[in-house]
C-alpha cells in the first residue's frame, strides 16, 4: 500500500535502484493514480532535477543521462497507429534506455512486450501497487522491490 505522494515517490526511487538500461516498463492505472508520480521518484533517484510531466500530448519526453536515456511515453490520447510510426517511436526501445509507458494498452499491439508491469490502484486509504515480471529481468526487479 502507497499510503501517499511520498511513498509513490520512494517507490519510484527503489525502482531506480533496480533497473537497467534495455527494459520496458508498463505503468498502469486511472487517471490520477500515481503513474507520473512513481516515473518522478525515478528520475529524481537518478539525479534528474527538471521538471517531470506526463507526456501526454508529446507522447514521448526524452530524459538523457550519461550512460542511459529514459524515455517517459504517455499513451493516453494516442488514436493513430500510424502515429507510431511516423514518430519512429520503435526505435526509442532498445538496449541504451529504459522505457517508462504510461497507458500502454492504448498502444495495444505495437508496443514491445514488457520486462516489468506495474499497477497502479486508488483506494480511499491511498494507491495500492502490483509488480508482475514478465522477462528474467523483470523478474529481478521485482524480487529487489521485495526486499526490505
Amino acid at each position: 500500500m502507497l499510503p501517499d505522494e511520498a511513498a509513490t515517490l520512494a517507490l519510484g526511487a527503489r525502482l531506480a535502484r533496480a533497473v537497467r538500461p534495455g527494459l520496458s516498463v508498463w505503468l498502469s492505472g486511472d487517471l490520477g493514480a500515481g503513474k507520473t508520480t512513481l516515473a518522478r521518484g525515478l528520475l529524481r533517484e537518478l539525479g534528474y532535477s527538471g521538471r517531470v510531466k506526463s507526456p501526454t500530448y508529446t507522447l514521448v519526453e526524452l530524459y538523457p543521462f550519461s550512460r542511459f536515456n529514459i524515455c517517459h511515453f504517455d499513451f493516453y490520447r494516442f488514436v493513430d497507429p500510424d502515429e507510431w510510426q511516423e514518430a519512429g517511436l520503435r526505435e526509442y526501445f532498445n538496449d541504451t534506455s529504459l522505457c517508462l509507458v504510461e497507458w500502454p494498452e492504448k498502444g495495444g499491439e505495437l508496443l514491445p512486450e514488457p520486462d516489468l508491469r506495474v499497477r497502479l490502484e486508488i483506494f480511499e486509504a491511498g494507491r495500492g501497487v502490483r509488480l508482475l515480471g514478465l522477462t528474467e529481468a523483470g523478474k529481478i526487479c521485482v524480487a529487489h522491490l521485495s526486499r526490505p
